[in-house]
Parts: C-alpha cells; structure tokens; sequence
C-alpha cells in the first residue's frame, strides 16, 4: 500500500506514521478498498478538525470533551450570527482545505460515517471510544433528531425491469455489446451487485459446470460490503442472465483473470479489468442510447432496481435478500416501501390470479 497522503494544505496534518500504520494493518486484515479509503478520508478530516480547532493532535482514547465538541461543531448551521463562533471558523478553514463542503450542518449520515470510523480505530487499538459513554450517545441521539432530513437516493431511479430491457435493446452483437449485455444482466439479476464487487470479478469466480445441463451457473463473490473474505454465499445466474455470460466468456476467450475488461479499437478484449469508474460510464452510455437521460440512474440503480422489481413482482423480501445480500431487512424492506401502493402486489389477494 502506497503512503499515505493528506489532499490539503501544509498548515494542516497529515497522518501520522501511527495512523499510517493502523491503516496499514486494516488493510492486511482485508478490509474492502471502498471502506479503507472511506476510514483514511475520516480520519484525514477529524485529524484536521482538531488540529485547527484546537491546536492538537489525535489522541488514543480521545478524551469526552474533545468527542462531545466535535459533535457539536457538526451539528448546526453556521450562519453570519457565529461570526466569532471558533467552530464557524474551524469549518471555513476545512472548507479553503477542500475537506468541508459548506457551512451547513453536515448531513446526519456523514457525521455517523465519520463517528463510526472514530469508533472503529479506537476498536482496533482495544480501547474504549468516547462515543460509547452515555452522554455522548444521547447527545447524538438528540442531535440525530434535530436534523433529520429525507433519506436521499443513491440512484435517480431504479432500473427496473422494464428499463433493462430498453438498455439490453442497445447491446448489439459486437464484442463491446456481448460484454454490456452480460454486464448489466449479471448486475441486476444477481442481486444488484455494486460497481466494486463487479470490477472484482474473475474468472476463476464463475462455476460452469451446471450450465450444459441446466442453464444456470453459480458466481462466488470474494467479499462484499456487508460480507467478509469467504463469507460470501454463490449467487445463482440463470436463464438469459447465464446465456449472456457465457456468451461474453466465449466471445472475449476468458479463460482466467478479470472478468469484465475494456474493449480495443481493434475489437479484442484486453487483459485488464475494467474499473468501478469504466462501469458507470458504461451505463451512463447504454442510457442516452435507450433515449434516457445520463443521469436518469446511477450504478446503483442497478441494485435499487432489482429489489424494487421483487417488491412489484410480489418476491418475498428475503429471497430477494438471499441475492441482494443485505443484512439489514429493514434496509432492504425499504425499496418494497417506496413502490406506488396501487402496484403492490399484496393489495389484490382476494382477485382471483390471472
């Protein structure tokens, strides 16, 4: 792992070789890369926060005071009245900084995320962090309620299944068409994998061996966000969603290494896998030419879509569950929520079936 470096002036820290260290080891411990950048952004910007609003250093275990004050500059506006407020000046500092983007309390899952990373290295080092003492809970627990706000979507709109079709309509039967196609079915039907776990793919993660016989094949996820190192169950492809991989399988002559990989002018698969970043711009692609606008859906919409077309199909939240491989029922209860009353299934059990 390369050092580590802070994106911001030579006036505020960067991280110290303890940190650096604790990183490190984190990330021989397999954290996923997603969360490990996520805890070094954090940890960069609690690490700055203190520095300029208080002339000091991270300490282990950070003292209740210290925890409590963050809290508090993180939990309100601040606006021309706090001028002079030190925590006013503070954020203008991590703002000139590229570290804050407002003046605005930060949004309430922000500074979860930033708490939790907190808690977690206090959690490494075996001590006891300041946020689990009870003051310090119930003043996040009021703050929480202060400044709840609508849960924002990751994605614009889900892709259901009618717009995959219109997407899978633009796939033509070029190599580059052959690899969106199995691309974006595996995605979604899979359970609606995030753009990491689909960059992550090989090769050697695919089981063939039932497709002859029965058209489905098994994927073997190495990790997820909610899954640890070979904790992850196989996924069922099925149907078309297993024809169009093999199909890409064969067209690109994969027969070890990265799954997905970018395409050459020549026309031949490359030895490289494709990126997280190259498979957002890959759907934002197939969208303007189904006609939708690019932003229409993001990646996860991907995900969104598929647990939003189990709830309208009347799939029990936990089969859909058993491939979106969320831990949380209520997270996943929630796409079944957010459907058109008038589209639930569940609404006509007395009308006889068609």
């Amino acid at each position: 792992m390369t050092a580590l470096t802070a994106p911001f002036t030579a006036s505020l820290p960067r991280l110290s070789e303890q940190e650096t260290a604790a990183l490190n080891d984190l990330y021989r411990r397999g954290t996923p890369e997603n969360t490990l950048r996520a805890y070094e952004r954090d940890l960069v910007y609690i690490a700055a926060w203190k520095r300029t609003r208080l002339d000091a250093g991270l300490t282990w275990p950070e003292d209740e005071t210290t925890a409590l004050l963050f809290l508090l500059d993180h939990s309100r506006d601040l606006g021309p009245a706090d001028i002079a407020d030190p925590a006013r000046g503070t954020a203008e500092t991590l703002i000139a900084a590229g570290l804050r983007r407002s003046l605005a309390c930060p949004a309430p899952a922000s500074l979860d995320r930033r708490i939790a990373s907190w808690r977690s290295f206090h959690r490494m080092k075996g001590l006891a962090s300041p946020f689990d003492s009870p003051a310090l809970r119930q003043a996040r627990a009021k703050a929480r309620r202060a400044n709840a706000r609508p849960r924002a979507q990751k994605s614009a709109n889900p892709i259901t299944r009618e717009v995959l079709t219109a997407l899978l309509d633009t796939c033509g039967p070029g190599l580059r068409g052959i690899r969106d196609r199995a691309l974006l079915t595996l995605g979604w039907a899979s359970g609606g994998r995030r753009r990491s776990e689909l960059a992550r793919l090989r090769r050697e993660d695919v089981d063939l061996s039932e497709f002859d016989s029965q058209t489905r094949l098994w994927i073997q996820l190495v990790q997820t966000k909610t899954t640890d190192a070979g904790g992850t169950p196989k996924l069922i492809l099925q149907g078309m969603t297993a024809r169009a991989l093999v199909a890409w399988i064969d067209a690109a002559e994969i027969s070890d290494g990265p799954l997905f990989r970018p395409i050459s002018r020549a026309g031949r698969a490359l030895p490289r896998g494709l990126s997280a970043e190259a498979l957002r711009h890959i759907l934002r692609q197939r969208l303007v030419q189904a006609g939708l606008p690019a932003d229409f859906a993001s990646a996860h919409g991907l995900r969104s879509g598929f647990l939003t077309q189990a709830a309208l199909d009347g799939v029990p939240v936990q089969a859909a569950m058993r491939l979106s491989l969320h831990r949380s029922l209520a997270q996943a209860a929630r796409y079944y929520d957010d459907i058109d009353p008038a589209q639930n299934p569940a609404a006509r059990l007395l009308e006889p079936p068609e």
